[in-house]
């Protein structure tokens, strides 16, 4: 099978520098693993590399689409397994475990299905009425019917082709992966969050979000949300504040153990000061082996 990197961590790890050191190392390019990355003007609030940051490298799924556009899983998972073919030594780098799980793995998606329906046109109907809906398209599956959200998630994976209670398919492995992720220590990443919020801001983050709620684009994301919630004076600047870096590390305590759980990454420390030695002799020996 062909060997993949895969670099992921929670947001203000240090997994941009670190990619761009490995990637000149390696000769190799980087295929973008962040979800929000993937979109046109989603800069400032999902940290999304400079070109000067890229120092030569080339990206690849990185400020393509439109954010007027719908992007789904299924959409990531062909165009990364196309470019995992072309690529000598690819090397995913985000934090969005779904999609590159969905790359790696041989996750079965309808390709007739664009995207995910949008959470809303379930407004209308009940909890129960949206189970029974997901049991006519997955009779076997055994989930919480009374949480809408996992229910609503599970019905919209099911349009897509992927029955929940069919799990052979997880867990089958396309490629050869090396999982590096960048482990941080909770108050270092609650410092780094509050730290990269204030620059975000002084950036023009909230210019960022208002340029796009004045072309009616609103964008569900941590960050945008909130910033867009301040705009429409549901909430205050400070209250803005805390909410993203209260949304952050709860993101980054269910990513870490998403990611332990469904990918067995090998750990490393984000603050070692051998860090970038560390991984790139752990991908020397990958790649020897």
């Amino acid at each position: 099978m062909k060997k993949v990197i895969v670099i992921v961590g929670p947001t203000a790890s240090g997994k941009t520098k670190l990619s761009i050191d490995l990637a000149k190392a390696l000769h190799t390019d980087i295929i973008n693993g962040d979800s929000v990355q993937i979109y046109k003007r989603l800069d400032i609030g999902s940290a999304k590399i400079t070109d000067e940051e890229k120092q030569g490298i080339k990206h690849h799924l990185l400020d393509v689409i439109e954010p007027s556009h719908k992007y789904s899983v299924y959409q990531y998972q062909q165009d990364v397994r196309a470019m995992i073919k072309d690529i000598d030594l690819p090397m995913i780098v985000g934090g969005t475990g779904l999609y590159i799980k969905a790359a790696l793995y041989d996750y079965q998606f309808d390709p007739e299905s664009k995207h995910h329906d949008n959470e809303d046109i379930y407004q209308k109907y009940s909890t129960q009425e949206i189970y029974e809906m997901l049991i006519k398209l997955d009779p076997n599956i055994k989930i919480d019917e009374k949480n809408r959200r996992r229910v609503i998630r599970a019905l919209q994976l099911a349009k897509e082709g992927h029955h929940r209670s069919q799990k052979q398919n997880k867990d089958v492995l396309l490629y050869e992966p090396l999982i590096i992720y960048l482990d941080l220590d909770r108050q270092v990443l609650e410092q780094r969050l509050i730290k990269r919020l204030e620059i975000q801001l002084a950036q023009g983050f909230i210019n960022e979000v208002k340029s796009l709620l004045d072309d009616d684009i609103e964008i569900n994301a941590i960050g945008y949300r909130a910033i867009a919630s301040y705009l429409k004076e549901e909430i205050t600047l400070e209250e803005a504040k805390q909410l993203i870096i209260k949304k952050s590390k709860a993101l980054a305590k269910k990513q870490k153990t998403w990611f332990k759980n469904q990918m067995r990454p090998i750990m490393f420390d984000a603050l070692s000061d051998t860090l970038y030695e560390d991984v790139l002799q752990e991908i020397k020996t990958f790649l020897k082996n």
